[in-house]
């Protein structure tokens, strides 16, 4: 098991060239069922399936922040069922969104920002869902953001959300993929995906700050839209923003 910062190094050069698969297996062997994937799209669903087929112990937790398109909650079921795995789902504080929303309404996002709301449906829930694990897998690819993910490693300590007694390491498997190779391997292995895809959504979060893209438009075009590109993280991976 890996557990400092030299080590997660050494580990991040050994596997950058590495497929995503062997990745993948390679943080189960490390882990076991201690490791746990951040699910949520097409990217984590490839990566349920990769794992699935090692035949080694993982989990598997999303964030419900009680604002997602009803075709993800649907397709939440479908990927539970298909491969056999327990979905444990973190849900907001909700004396936090109820001070939200009674202080600024359902909407203040589109007025000053969503790092509030994100805050408090998003990364809140998650630093509840990586107090209990040594190291979990993200679906993040380099090519998903120019402005913020570009030099994403394979393998990281995530500072975000270590503590003093707690070094948390994080998995980016798809880090040198593209989107096309992901949506290969779907096509492929008929992986489950959501159908929100087949309608132009390229990249899905919570159902008011996700549009479809148009062609020729860069798949983060369709989360929050009306920000700055280079903001448009919402505190999961604000280590990527080097001010964590």
């Amino acid at each position: 098991m890996v557990i400092d910062a030299q080590q997660v190094d050494a580990l991040a050069a050994e596997l950058d060239a590495m497929h995503p698969a062997d990745i993948m297996k390679r943080a189960q062997q490390e882990y076991g069922a201690e490791l746990a994937i951040s699910f949520s799209g097409a990217e984590d669903v490839v990566l349920v399936d990769m794992a699935s087929r090692t035949g080694l112990p993982f989990r598997v937790f999303t964030l419900d922040t009680a604002r997602l398109h009803a075709q993800t909650y649907k397709f939440l079921d479908t990927v539970r069922e298909r491969y056999g795995v327990p979905i444990e789902a973190y849900f907001p504080q909700p004396e936090g969104v109820q001070d939200l929303v009674r202080a600024k309404g359902y909407f203040s996002f589109f007025e000053d920002g969503h790092t509030e709301c994100c805050g408090i449906r998003k990364v809140e829930p998650l630093r509840r869902a990586l107090a209990s694990v040594p190291a979990y897998v993200t679906g993040q690819r380099r090519d998903q953001s120019p402005g913020t993910r570009a030099a994403i490693p394979v393998v990281q300590v995530d500072t975000a959300f270590s503590t003093p007694g707690h070094t948390l390491v994080k998995f980016n498997p798809l880090a040198n993929w593209s989107a096309g190779k992901v949506w290969q391997w779907i096509r492929e292995h008929d992986v489950p995906y959501n159908p929100l895809h087949d309608v132009g959504f390229r990249s899905i979060g919570c159902e008011p700050c996700t549009r479809a893209t148009n062609p020729g438009e860069h798949e983060r075009e369709g989360r929050w839209w009306w920000e700055e590109a280079t903001k448009r993280e919402c505190g999961l991976h604000i280590i990527n923003l080097g001010n964590e």
